[in-house]
């Protein structure tokens, strides 16, 4: 049977994901052992908070380098909010801290002069077809709660975008990875559908690209 791990690395929006997945009809586990992330069919990494906190505790539970393994063999791969800005360099966010080095880039915080964080619904402009998209219209509506954003060396990866001061990474999709700066478990049918794709991406149902 087809199995999703949702890592479990005390993000504070862990629950919420779980809730969403289930609700899809997923089968999930909730987890911080590597052997069972590094088994699942697709993984999800949730995430809100500092991104110098959610590598701290990856490394505390030796799930770096089983997060880094599954995203290169191929595994398909979903991170949420701070699971996408963990996909890049570095960030900012209290200092210069490292992350996962999936994608080069960095993750800044916000220019001056706009309410930070970011909190609340904004539209999402579809850059590309991809099969993540699948029955979300172009420029729906999802909730964002955040004070940084991903800044890509290259943008070849960037499936959608938003704009708060400027144009900002919204949606990353290369390969086996799908990434949200907002979430979709707070974000209705939309976000739900999200998830219902990435399972279908999961199970063979879509294509990864």
């Amino acid at each position: 049977m087809t199995t999703i791990a949702v890592i479990d690395y005390g993000a504070g929006n862990l629950r919420s994901v779980a809730h969403a997945v289930e609700h899809v009809g997923l089968p999930s586990v909730v987890t911080d052992a590597a052997e069972a992330i590094l088994k699942a069919d697709g993984v999800i990494l949730p995430g809100v908070g500092a991104a110098a906190d959610t590598m701290a505790n990856l490394l505390r539970l030796n799930l770096v380098e089983p997060v880094k393994e599954v995203i290169a063999r191929g595994t398909p791969f979903f991170g949420v909010c701070m699971g996408l800005q963990a996909l890049f360099t570095t960030s900012e966010e209290g200092g210069e801290h490292p992350c996962l080095n999936v994608f080069p880039g960095r993750v800044k915080r916000f220019p001056g002069g706009l309410n930070i964080p970011h909190m609340g619904w904004n539209q999402v402009r579809q850059l590309r077809p991809h099969p993540f998209f699948d029955s979300v219209p172009d420029n729906a509506n999802f909730y964002f709660v955040h004070s940084y954003y991903v800044e890509p060396v290259d943008r070849t990866p960037v499936a959608g975008e938003t704009d708060y001061g400027v144009a900002f990474a919204s949606v990353v999709c290369h390969a086996n990875v799908v990434a949200t700066q907002f979430h979709p478990e707070k974000s209705g049918k939309d976000g739900l559908q999200l998830y219902r794709n990435f399972g279908r991406i999961v199970t063979g149902d879509l294509p990864s690209v």
